[in-house]
């Protein structure tokens, strides 16, 4: 009973490990020390005390889970694996651009960019084809999309 109780102690003390350590090899091990432990169980024991220990395993194995995922995550140990750095900032909605005006830098059909308020901007038009220098203007955000319109056609309709 010796040998059963050591492979179990071994293989759980290996798949914790497993947290900490790269590579899958103490969590291969220590599967293997579990599966070694039932196994000695049904051939030293019989069927019976074979059952048993396979329980035991099972219940171990998804008690420790449960905790790992519980408690692992918010642990100082968890913390040293997790960036809490910021690299930057998305900024992708722009609402203070809405009704601003600015210039098509590329031919938008029907996506470019434009510059608008002394900023390169993703654009997108309404419609059909705007020509590279045409004057715009911001009709609508929508998300990270800016609508634009150009000014020519805005004052003739």
């Amino acid at each position: 009973m010796e040998v059963v109780i050591g492979l179990l102690v071994i293989g759980a003390i290996l798949l914790a490990l497993e947290t900490v350590l790269p590579g899958l090899i103490a969590g291969s091990l220590g599967v293997m020390c579990l599966i070694a432990a039932v196994v000695v169980g049904y051939q030293d024991f019989g069927a019976k005390t074979g059952n048993v220990i396979l329980l035991v395993v099972c219940l171990g194995t998804l008690v420790g889970i449960s905790l790992w995922v519980r408690f692992f995550p918010q642990s100082r140990m968890a913390r040293l694996f997790i960036s809490q750095r910021v690299v930057g900032e998305i900024r992708a909605e722009k609402p203070e651009l809405l009704a601003k005006t600015g210039i098509a830098l590329t031919q938008l059909r029907p996506c470019g960019t434009a510059l608008i308020e002394g900023r390169r901007v993703d654009v997108v038009t309404e419609g059909g084809l705007v020509a590279r220098e045409t004057p715009v203007k911001v009709i609508a955000i929508e998300g990270m999309r800016v609508v634009v319109r150009p000014i020519n056609n805005e004052t003739s309709s």
